[in-house]
């Protein structure tokens, strides 16, 4: 339980970092991470952070797809890390 939980934490800072710097970089047109790695990332254990860095620096909130599909990892992973706590 604590590796899992510490893995999807570590994900999700890394994926809220990259929502970060990804929005940071559109501002000033300087070079963009693809929305292949975002998923990625989301993905593989980081759907928290990305949904969380989306909705704090308001970057791809216009795409339905993120909107959704970053929400559903989300809470794809919180009930994964409850299911296992129990």
């Amino acid at each position: 339980m604590i590796i899992l939980a510490s893995f999807i934490a570590a994900m999700s800072i890394f994926a809220f970092i990259m929502m970060w710097v990804d929005k940071r970089q559109a501002k000033v047109r300087g070079q963009r991470i693809p929305e292949k790695r975002l998923w990625l990332v989301a993905f593989l254990g980081g759907g928290i952070g990305s949904y969380l860095g989306m909705m704090l620096f308001r970057h791809k909130t216009q795409k339905d797809l993120f909107r959704v599909g970053f929400f559903m990892l989300a809470l794809l992973q919180l009930i994964l890390l409850v299911w296992v706590a129990y």
